[in-house]
């Protein structure tokens, strides 16, 4: 019979995996393809084209983050044995980043559709709509530097833990790179986006898909005693 333990890890498994759905959805999706870079008309038409799709991307968005603080507190009891002030930093900033900062930056997202509400669609409005997504993007980016550290955070743990394979770790180290990089590649470095993006998609898809899935299939590698 499965102890309490190894229930939180594949219940933080599932949660993951929700995360990791509704969110691409609205970033990799949603966004990703209404979102036109450096072109403000083309992005208001896609977004007047498909507002309910807009909405829904914000909602997919704010359930992601809602699971997160959820996540960010199992994650805590699952590897407080290792180093519970570790453990306690690294859901600190699992809070801090996507329930507090992503979460707030929705706001951006919101205003970037209440904005056009009886409005004509002019190349002004187009401008403001694009500014909102701009400012988005920023919120993103700070957000994923805390995320980048809680990662970072989670991969030691993972790493010196005896319940989880030291790769798991390992994977989660990259994947904190990858966040970090493109936050302040995007800051210190404008230009590179693209680059960025695709760094940091890669790192963090295999790091967090990785451990999501062996959370939800083996939950622990052994059994933990309460």
């Amino acid at each position: 019979m499965e102890n309490n333990i190894q229930k939180k890890a594949r219940l933080t498994g599932l949660l993951y995996l929700l995360v990791i759905i509704c969110a691409g959805f609205a970033q990799g999706y949603v966004r990703g393809t209404l979102v036109i870079p450096n072109d403000a008309n083309a992005t208001l038409t896609n977004i007047l084209n498909a507002d309910f799709l807009f909405r829904f991307g914000l909602v997919a968005d704010l359930i992601a983050f809602m699971l997160d603080a959820v996540i960010s507190i199992l994650l805590y009891q699952l590897l407080k044995d290792t180093n519970k002030t570790i453990a306690m930093v690294a859901s600190a900033f699992r809070l801090i980043a996507q329930p507090a900062i992503a979460s707030i930056n929705l706001v951006n997202h919101y205003m970037a559709l209440k904005v056009t509400d009886g409005n004509a669609a002019t190349s002004e409005l187009a401008g403001t709509v694009m500014n909102f997504m701009t400012a988005h993007t920023t919120g993103y980016l700070i957000a994923g530097a805390f995320f980048g550290v809680h990662c970072l955070l989670l991969g030691i743990l993972l790493y010196k833990s005896s319940y989880f394979p030291r790769i798991l770790g390992i994977l989660m180290v990259l994947a904190a790179g990858g966040y970090l990089i493109e936050t302040f590649g995007n800051f210190l470095f404008p230009g590179n986006e693209m680059l960025l993006a695709t760094i940091v998609g890669i790192s963090a898809a295999i790091g967090e898909i990785t451990l999501t899935f062996y959370l939800l299939i083996a939950g622990t590698r052994k059994q933990i005693l309460n």
